[in-house]
C-alpha cells in the first residue's frame, strides 16, 4: 500500500518545469489503488501525539505529504517512506540499487530532494553504503523522523486540513 501511495505521490511531485528530467521506471503495471479509508476523528486525534501512527496510516501519510508539499518540505516524508521500503528488500543486488537511488535522490549534496541532515550523519550514512544493509539509512532516517516530529507534526496538527479530520 505504501509503495502504491509513494508511486502516486512520486508522479504528482514531478515538477514539469524542472530542469532535471528525473524519471524512475516502474516495471510493474500500475494497478488501480484501493480507495484510501478516511480515518475516524478519534483515529486522527491519535496522530497529534504519534508521528509513527500518522505515517503508518495511508490516509495520514498522504495528508501529511500534502501538507509538507504546501510547506515545500515533502522530501522528508518521501525519504522516510523510501527508507521503509528499502528495509524490506531481501536481494543484496536490489538493495544496492535502491541504496544508490536513495543516496542520489536525498543524501548527496545538491541532490534533487536533499534532506537536511548534519555532516556527521551524512558521513556515517555514506560509510554504511560501502556495504549496504537494511540498517544503512537508520541514523539518517531517525534524524529526519525527529525533525518531522519536532517541526512538521506540530504545524500539521494546527493546520486547517488536520482540524477538518478531527471534527
Amino acid at each position: 500500500r505504501a509503495k502504491e501511495i509513494k508511486t502516486k505521490l512520486g508522479t504528482l511531485l514531478q515538477k514539469p518545469d524542472s530542469t532535471i528530467d528525473f524519471i524512475i521506471p516502474y516495471p510493474e503495471k500500475p494497478e488501480k489503488p484501493p480507495k484510501i479509508q478516511k480515518p475516524s476523528p478519534e483515529e486522527a486525534l491519535q496522530w497529534r501525539d504519534s508521528l509513527e501512527k500518522l505515517l503508518q496510516n495511508p490516509y495520514g501519510l498522504a495528508s501529511f505529504c500534502s501538507f509538507l508539499r504546501s510547506e515545500f518540505s515533502e522530501e522528508n516524508a518521501e525519504f522516510w517512506v523510501a527508507c521503509e521500503d528499502y528495509k524490506k528488500i531481501k536481494s543484496p543486488v536490489k538493495m544496492a540499487e535502491k541504496a544508490k537511488k536513495i543516496y542520489e535522490e536525498f543524501i548527496q549534496t545538491e541532490a534533487p530532494k536533499e534532506v537536511n541532515i548534519d555532516h556527521f550523519t551524512k558521513a556515517v550514512t555514506m560509510k554504511n553504503l560501502v556495504e549496504p544493509s537494511p540498517s544503512s539509512f537508520d541514523m539518517a532516517q531517525k534524524r529526519i523522523f525527529a525533525l518531522m516530529e519536532k517541526d512538521s507534526l506540530p504545524r500539521f496538527v494546527r493546520s486547517e486540513f488536520y482540524q477538518e479530520l478531527i471534527k
